[in-house]
């Protein structure tokens, strides 16, 4: 209680305040925009972020992230165009419902799933993370690095039919991470005597780069105009809003597959939407109805997505290791102001915790509110031209990535990033991985390196302590099964072919 008491008066101030409603409606706004991403709005939010007190930085970032997922359903109802990559599954039944003239309902219901899906998220952080932290008290050093193993090889993984593109992505980024002054042997790395590089790569500026100013570049090619959307006139705004409890097996099925995915790195909203709709569909009464306006299949596939959400936090705060590339952008906050993720930190900032799980309660409640009472109006944004929306991001993005630190350099270095993040774009290399890998990359050579030292070299530290062996033991096992998975449907392929024919 006194924790509550305490996160209650650390979120008492304008800035929290303001900073949690302008992420919100910012984060809205970017999701009903067909052709944004959240990670482009939280890179272009970042350096503010950085210039505010911790709680607020974190809560601005957050608050954009979260409000993403619910406005990502204004366009893939009401035009077929899902406003984030994760709410393409919601075009399949939201669409359908607004053919039909009930746009209301379809918004309604997806706006309460989320609703629901991330308030079991916030209740899940707020039970798991501090379960976790008190196992991870017992970690040393080559724990964290099996735990940087696990992650590094599930964020492959997450990207099954593209590992090979994810695996280069993944060692560029673990090549940069390598970049800059090496302090135990009081050595430069691939600096080329270049001084603004003796502190390696920034972040900040990489993904600025590669998630706000490549966007940017498509938006500024795309010549297409787009639809009005229709289908909103009459009709109650609130018509389906408790619908989603006509559900309970699927809302409940799919929160807890949410849950259970936004702890996985590398996996999140993708693997927990995918499953979770194949599933409800699978034990539905109606399966038939599903792809054609179905309000299942709709609960199925906004819940997943919003219970991701907060549980993607669990292994930042716990541990310390991001589970995807917008976490990373919160590690960058939580450490411009000296706050360590890890098992410490609910011992020595419990203000700050209470504080953001408060915050993370707040947003759900203005993001539902806002968008019952605004979607008329948030609609219009599907129809602004593109190439304005591209020109505005790519000036931010290079105030932005200038104003960080003040220096010509990280604009540089954002520009070039564009540019790779660009190229990725267009060959089908996710960008994900690299920013992973610059975060995580620098972490596991570190944990390495001070295990092999308290083992005077010996490898086999990592086999003699129980809980890096058993994290060892599961990177190999998950990387088997992918390998049989492989052989499998190479086979299965090579079947078929002669019936083909």
């Amino acid at each position: 209680m006194d924790a509550f008491l305490l996160g209650l008066e650390h979120i008492a101030t304008w800035q929290v305040i303001m900073a949690l409603v302008l992420g919100a409606l910012l984060g809205i706004l970017v999701g009903a925009v067909p052709g944004l991403e959240p990670a482009g709005a939280m890179a272009i939010l970042l350096p503010f972020s950085l210039q505010l007190e911790p709680l607020p930085g974190v809560t601005l970032l957050l608050g954009a992230y979260g409000g993403a997922w619910y406005g990502g359903a204004i366009p893939a109802i009401l035009i077929r165009v899902p406003g984030t990559p994760v709410n393409v599954l919601t075009t399949y039944d939201g669409y359908p419902m607004a053919r039909r003239g009930e746009a209301h309902r379809a918004l309604s219901l997806a706006y309460s799933s989320s609703f629901v899906g991330g308030t079991i998220s916030v209740l899940a952080l707020v039970l798991l993370a501090p379960y976790l932290a008190r196992v991870a008290e017992r970690f040393g050093a080559p724990e964290y690095a099996m735990v940087c193993v696990v992650a590094l090889v599930s964020v492959l993984l997450a990207h099954q039919k593209h590992v090979v593109a994810a695996l280069l992505s993944l060692g560029l980024g673990m090549f940069l991470g390598s970049v800059g002054f090496e302090s135990p042997f009081n050595t430069q790395r691939y600096t080329f005597g270049q001084q603004w590089l003796l502190g390696g790569v920034p972040m900040v500026p990489v993904v600025i780069g590669l998630f706000a100013m490549s966007q940017a570049f498509v938006l500024l090619g795309t010549d297409r105009v787009r639809q009005r959307p229709t289908g909103l006139e009459g009709h109650s705004r609130f018509r389906g809003l408790m619908e989603v409890f006509r559900y309970p097996r699927t809302l409940a099925r799919s929160s807890g597959l949410g849950v259970v995915m936004g702890l996985l790195p590398g996996v999140g909203e993708f693997g927990a939407q995918f499953l979770s709709y194949s599933l409800a569909r699978r034990f539905s009464k109606k399966p038939e109805e599903f792809g054609k306006g179905s309000p299942e299949g709709l609960v199925a596939s906004e819940t997943s997505i919003s219970a991701c959400t907060s549980t993607v936090l669990v292994p930042l705060l716990s541990l310390g290791i991001p589970a995807d590339p917008l976490m990373a952008m919160l590690l960058a906050v939580f450490m411009i102001h000296n706050i360590i993720p890890g098992p410490q930190l609910f011992a020595e900032h419990p203000d700050f915790i209470s504080g953001l799980y408060i915050s993370l309660f707040l947003l759900n409640v203005i993001v539902l509110t806002f968008l019952l009472f605004a979607t008329k109006h948030i609609v219009r944004l599907s129809s602004l031209n593109p190439k304005i929306i591209g020109a505005t991001i790519l000036v931010l993005a290079l105030i932005g990535s200038y104003t960080q630190n003040y220096r010509l350099s990280d604009a540089l270095i954002a520009v070039i990033f564009a540019v790779i993040g660009r190229f990725m774009l267009r060959n089908g290399i996710p960008a994900f991985p690299l920013v992973i890998g610059l975060v995580l990359g620098p972490m596991l050579e570190v944990r390495l390196k001070q295990s092999l030292s308290l083992s005077n070299g010996d490898p086999s530290i990592f086999l003699t302590r129980p809980i890096a062996a058993t994290l060892l033991g599961f990177a190999i096992v998950a990387i088997a099964l992918f390998i049989v998975a492989q052989l499998r449907g190479r086979r299965a392929r090579a079947e078929l072919a002669p019936e083909s024919r």
